[in-house]
């Protein structure tokens, strides 16, 4: 997992960037402050404007091969109007940042309090997506729902206290050997290039590897609620969720 630039950055939403490759419906550029989505997490939306007009960019590519940073247009056919080495100016739709990164972050509140409830239930799937929308799926075989219904209230309470939330990086090897620290049965973050685990910290609540986005505080989010419980398998319980306001 590298450092992202919105990592480091997580409130710049307009800079500067160089194009370094282009193809019909996208460019790839030096830099860009738009998250790449992943681990169930949506991309970043945003606009590209290389003087003409701002183009709408939907997702981001990220191709493993040659570390390049695809931003894809709306339009699959636009022909960019720019080269190699060309400037161009990048918006990070905010608005698009702020849903997720809410959404994200209220996740991990219910993750921790399902992990503390259920004796260290572990997460088998997630999406967070960019319409207000959520789910989790945990491993809980025979457990009521209504019991986690009932766990919206405390997921609220968090989000009303005002709880801080800020990301460390910690060595690879030292969170192995730290408990519940991923929580997910099929896949964890994959480490920086220089062995360190990102972790996410909302203090007194929890504390788990993860590389999206999020809030830098509980209270930035609006209270949600949980929509639908469904049994999905023998194990799995999805538990859907959205913005109440």
């Amino acid at each position: 997992m590298a450092i992202y630039p919105c990592h480091r950055q997580p409130d710049v939403f307009r800079h500067t960037a160089a194009i370094v490759a282009v193809r019909p419906g996208a460019v790839a550029v030096s830099v860009s402050h738009l998250h790449p989505g992943g681990g169930g997490q949506v991309a970043d939306r945003g606009t590209i404007d290389w003087g003409t007009g701002p183009v709408v960019v939907t997702t981001v590519e990220v191709d493993p091969a040659t570390g390049q940073w695809w931003h894809v247009f709306d339009d699959a056919d636009l022909e960019p109007q720019v080269g190699t080495g060309d400037e161009v100016e990048i918006h990070v739709d905010a608005a698009h940042r702020h849903r997720v990164a809410s959404l994200h972050t209220v996740s991990h509140v219910l993750n921790a309090l399902v992990f503390d409830e259920f004796a260290g239930a572990l997460v088998t799937g997630a999406q967070i997506n960019g319409d207000g929308t959520g789910r989790m799926d945990f491993d809980l075989p025979q457990v009521d729902n209504d019991r986690i219904r009932a766990l919206e209230a405390p997921v609220n309470e968090v989000i009303a206290r005002g709880v801080d939330v800020r990301s460390v990086y910690v060595d690879a090897a030292d969170a192995d050997r730290s408990g519940g620290l991923v929580r997910s049965m099929s896949v964890a973050p994959p480490p920086t290039p220089d062995g360190r685990l990102r972790v996410i910290e909302i203090e007194g609540v929890d504390r788990q590897a993860c590389g999206g986005t999020h809030l830098a505080n509980t209270a930035e989010s609006a209270p949600i609620r949980l929509t639908k419980i469904e049994n999905k398998g023998r194990h799995n319980r999805r538990v859907r969720f959205t913005f109440a306001e």
